[in-house]
């Protein structure tokens, strides 16, 4: 008995999902940024209420050959609350001496190994390294590649302001 073409467009769009749930779990990843610690990068201005939507590297991001250098811009989980995701810029990498903000408790600090310093754009919005210090590699979730939306700012360079 020939199945019915609404049951084979069913049956095929089932066997998609787990190569879609792979794609989004381990290749790339869209993401919505709330908050204002990395205005005017994401969510600029404050005329309006939208959420900027940006699209996550995630391969390759916890190997040895890490592609995650200074000036760019990551997702990780809180080391203050797993549960939760930040969106910063890292500010240094391993071996790097920084210099914290006046809130951090030493006037210097050398990152150590498989480690980074991450700050928000916005530094008088954003709770980052000068409160909590290096992250580590295994807290990064990924590397944020291009903003989704608004569609006015697709693909917009995530340079330093």
């Amino acid at each position: 008995m020939p199945l019915s073409h609404s049951l084979k467009t069913t049956l095929l769009t089932i066997s998609w999902l787990p190569v879609l749930y792979t794609f989004t779990n381990h290749v790339y990843q869209p993401y919505q940024i709330t908050g204002s610690s990395m205005t005017p990068t994401f969510n600029p201005g404050t005329f309006s209420t939208a959420k900027d939507i940006v699209l996550v590297q995630k391969y390759n991001i916890k190997t040895k050959e890490s592609n995650i250098s200074r000036g760019d811009v990551i997702m990780f989980r809180s080391p203050l609350d797993p549960e939760k995701l930040l969106t910063k810029r890292v500010v240094g990498v391993n071996g790097d001496v920084v210099l914290p903000s006046s809130d951090y408790p030493k006037s210097e600090v050398k990152i150590p190994r498989n480690h980074y310093w991450v700050e928000g754009d916005n530094r008088v919005h954003s709770i980052d390294s000068n409160e909590f210090g290096p992250i580590s590699k295994g807290l990064v979730v990924g590397k944020v590649v291009m903003i989704l939306w608004p569609l006015s700012r697709l693909g917009q360079t995530l340079s330093r302001p």
